[in-house]
Order: structure tokens, then C-alpha cells, then sequence
């Protein structure tokens, strides 16, 4: 048996890993888009390291695009295998996949644009809406916890990882000449205290472990410390300022977290009254997902539903789905909570907020998840930034620029290692670490080595070992 490494390996976006049996079964664990890197990523993603027609199997962690946003690429190109998933990620990938089309298209067309005035040929989208739709048609759901016979000899089971709504570790056997593989990928791993979902959940033992490292040498805060940071922010900026708050958020969970966190503090009387909008037709559709699997929460945020059966809602909170309303938002001079996608500032209405509301010192942008080094999102965090380019204008960087990592669906470091101790560490043959940074891997292996685990490998992009 053979695993190849053909995305977040030493980086964070691209999630691609092929297992080849010795039967020949191909099976791809997650299908990802490359992120963050402008136009480069077009290169990058259209370059799979496989041909999708030989692909019999894709197995998908979770819904987030760095991890699902190829599927209707590879179908585009011939993929007729299965998909198998839990059954909150096929709704999930139904409204993102969907989203992640309509943004390509405009995204090409401002790029083709610039492209004819330089004399350059155009550049066609990786997929239309048309293929984002078909491909829904080679999902399979599967609960969490049913072992799932998918071939001859080839088992797979999900387990809940807590990163997202639907996201689940993926855990397979594989018998190969009277022998039993284990193999488990964690896809991302989420908080022991996730505001709105349940905490991860022990996977079974395994003899081989593919597992991320995105925030492996990082600590978070603890959650109540960031609901106080978070609502000192809207007093200062909205009350002190009379200005705007603009909050780049991922559509799916993490804009929900922070709308029950508001919720929360309207609900305590602590959140003054000033309008809240979530503006992305995206996250409206999310929430609504969100309300269907209410098995998915915590018991804290069941324990609220008690009472306030909407935890995703209140008087001052308003979603907007119509461009209109959005681009009103630009010229209001009411002071306000702006809550917009995409998380890392690279697409979306979120991007359009920001170029108009940058150079206004009453303003400040709050991030509050992780940002690829190359990002919108992350150069706009450099310490004494002066001046920033927003589609391609220069802009004058005069907002504050604030940070809550807590927010983030991915556990710190130690969160994770914990998580790991479910694993018998005398038993792993080896562990994999993808979806970090190359520096961030490296402290993160030498973290789990002092914590007891052995055989630790850091695979590069195209890598392939035997198993």
C-alpha cells in the first residue's frame, strides 16, 4: 500500500492524500482548494498529481473548501467514484461548493480583464455552478460511528473531530495479504471548548496517523477571555469610535460561533444596542444547516435553546443576502458590527468592506481565525502596516487591526497532542503530519515527541510511502 502527499503538505490549504492499495484501489482522502495565494493557486490547483477517472473512491473529512473546493474540478474531468461523508458535510458542500463557483466566476472576470489589457489570453474557471451541482450526485452519507464496508477488504468508520458541523476523523481498514491496516486522518481538529459544538471524540486505535499541525506551536486563549476581548472591541469601536466593527469570518462555523457569542451577550444584557449584520448569502444558508443538526451542539448551547430557541439570532442581528443592502452598509455612517466572508480577507463582500473602510481610523477589522501567510487576511496584520493593496488600489492602512485566535476552529497545540492520547503511542508505526507550515511542523513534532509519540514524519508536497 502506497500514500502520496499531494496538498497541505507543509502548508495549510490543498488537502490531497491518495492511498493506492495493492489491489489498485485508488482512494483520495479529502479533494482541497489551494487558498491565499491570488491567481498562483489557479497553477497549483489544476495540477492534482492524479488523473480523477482512476480515483475509486474520495473520502471527505469535513466541508470547508481548502478540503472539499475540487470536487467539481476532478468530476469536470472524469471522476465517477464515490464520495463518502457525514451527512451534515453533503449539506454543507450542496451551498459551499455552489458559493465557491459563483466566486470563480467573478473572480476570473476581474482577472480577465486586467489580462486583456495586458494583451494576455484569458483564463477559464476551474468549474461552472453546472459541475458543483452534478458532482452532488456521487455523494454517499454516512453516520458517525456505523462501520461502512466501501470495498472487498475495505472498511471505513467517521468519528467527530469537532472542527466544523459534519467534520469527522476518517478511519480505515484496509486487509491486504491476510494483514489489517489501520490508518486514521484527522482532517482538522477542533476545540476541547468550541463555543457551539460538541468536543472531539476518542477515534479508534490505528497503525498509521495522518493528522494536522496548523496551530502546532500556538496556544489559545481560554473562550471567556476572548467574549470579554470581543466585547471590549464593539464598545471601543462602536460606542467610543462611533465606528464600524467588520469581522472577516469563514461562512460555515466559524460565523455562527461568533453570532451565538453575541447572541450570548445580547441575552446577558452586556451587548450595546447596535445593529448587527451577518452580509454573505453563504452564511445565511449555513445557519440554517446549522439549526437542522442541533445533535451537533454542545450542551451549553442546548442548555440556552431551553430558553432562547434561536441561538443563532436576536433583535439587533440582521442576515443579508441582496448585494443592495450590502453595498448600503459602505455609505451607512451608523456606527455597527459588520460579520462578512471569506475568513482570510481574500474574496468575497467582506474584501469590498474592507477597501472602503480601511482608511478611516473609527474603524477596526477584527480577525479571528487563521490566515495563510500569503492572505489578504495576514498582511494586513503586519505591525506598522502603512499602506495595503485592495484590488489592486493602494489604500492607506489607518483602521485598527485587532486579532482573537480563540475564535479559531482548530485546537492549539496541546488541544491536539491531548486529543492524540486516544492513541496507544507504543503502537503507532508512524504519523504524518500535514496542514502546517513547514516551521509550525517542526516545533509541533518536537512537542509530540516530548509527549510520548515516536515515528514522526513530516511529508513533503508529491511525497510517497510505502505502508
Amino acid at each position: 500500500m502506497r500514500i502520496e502527499f499531494l496538498g497541505a503538505a507543509q502548508e495549510v490549504t490543498g488537502s490531497k492524500h491518495l492511498i493506492t492499495t495493492n489491489k489498485g484501489k485508488r482512494i483520495l482522502l479529502d479533494c482541497g482548494m489551494f487558498q491565499g495565494k491570488g491567481m498562483e493557486t489557479d497553477r497549483m490547483n489544476r495540477d492534482l498529481g492524479f488523473n480523477p477517472k482512476d480515483i475509486d473512491f474520495l473520502i471527505l473529512s469535513h466541508a470547508h473548501i481548502d478540503h472539499s473546493g475540487l470536487i467539481p474540478y476532478i468530476h469536470k474531468l472524469g471522476f465517477r467514484g464515490t464520495v463518502y461523508c457525514t451527512p451534515a458535510t453533503r449539506d454543507l458542500c450542496a451551498i459551499m461548493l455552489a458559493d465557491t463557483a459563483f466566486i470563480q466566476a467573478l473572480d476570473i472576470k476581474w482577472y480577465n480583464k486586467k489580462q486583456r489589457k495586458l494583451h494576455l489570453p484569458a483564463v477559464a474557471p476551474l468549474y461552472e455552478p453546472r459541475h458543483a451541482e452534478e458532482c452532488m450526485r456521487r455523494f454517499v452519507t454516512i453516520d458517525y460511528g456505523h462501520r461502512f464496508k466501501i470495498d472487498s477488504g475495505i472498511y471505513l468508520t467517521f468519528t467527530h473531530s469537532g472542527h466544523m458541523l459534519g467534520s469527522a476523523i476518517v478511519n480505515l481498514e484496509i486487509e491486504e495479504k491476510g494483514k489489517k491496516k489501520r490508518i486514521a486522518y484527522t482532517g482538522d481538529i477542533g476545540r476541547e471548548n468550541n463555543p457551539i459544538l460538541k468536543a472531539p471524540e476518542p477515534f479508534p486505535e490505528c497503525d498509521y496517523l495522518i493528522t494536522e499541525s496548523t496551530y502546532g506551536n500556538r496556544l489559545h486563549e481560554e473562550s471567556e477571555v476572548s467574549e470579554e476581548e470581543l466585547l471590549d472591541i464593539v464598545k471601543h469601536t462602536c460606542i467610543e469610535k462611533r465606528g464600524k466593527l467588520i469581522i472577516p469570518s469563514f461562512s460555515v462555523g466559524r460565523t455562527q460561533e461568533i453570532v451565538y457569542v453575541l447572541n450570548k451577550l445580547y441575552n446577558e444584557q452586556k451587548l450595546p444596542a447596535i445593529p448587527v449584520y451577518v452580509d454573505s448569502p453563504l452564511s445565511v444558508n449555513a445557519t440554517q444547516i446549522f439549526r437542522l443538526y442541533t445533535d451537533a451542539l454542545n450542551e451549553d448551547v442546548k442548555e440556552v435553546m431551553q430558553y432562547d430557541p434561536d441561538p443563532f439570532g436576536f433583535n439587533t442581528l440582521k442576515y443579508i443576502t441582496d448585494v443592495t443592502e450590502s453595498k448600503k452598509l459602505n455609505k451607512s455612517k451608523v456606527p455597527c458590527i459588520i460579520i462578512s466572508a471569506s475568513g482570510m480577507l481574500e474574496a468575497g463582500r467582506v474584501k469590498h468592506h474592507v477597501a472602503n473602510q480601511i482608511e478611516k481610523p473609527s474603524t477596526t477589522i477584527l480577525i479571528v481565525g487563521y490566515c495563510t501567510p500569503t492572505s489578504l487576511g495576514a498582511r494586513i496584520q503586519q505591525p506598522g502596516l502603512k499602506e495595503i493593496s485592495i484590488f489592486g488600489m493602494p489604500r492607506k492602512v489607518n483602521a485598527e487591526i485587532r486579532r482573537i485566535d480563540s475564535f479559531s476552529g482548530h485546537g492549539d497545540y496541546q488541544e491536539m497532542a491531548r486529543f492524540l492520547s486516544c492513541q496507544n503511542k507504543k503502537h503507532l508505526q508512524k504519523i504524518f503530519l500535514v496542514h502546517g507550515e513547514a516551521e509550525v511542523q517542526e516545533d509541533y513534532a518536537k512537542y509530540l515527541h516530548e509527549a510520548g509519540f515516536r515515528h514522526i514524519e513530516i511529508p513533503q508536497k508529491k511525497e510517497g510511502v510505502e505502508l
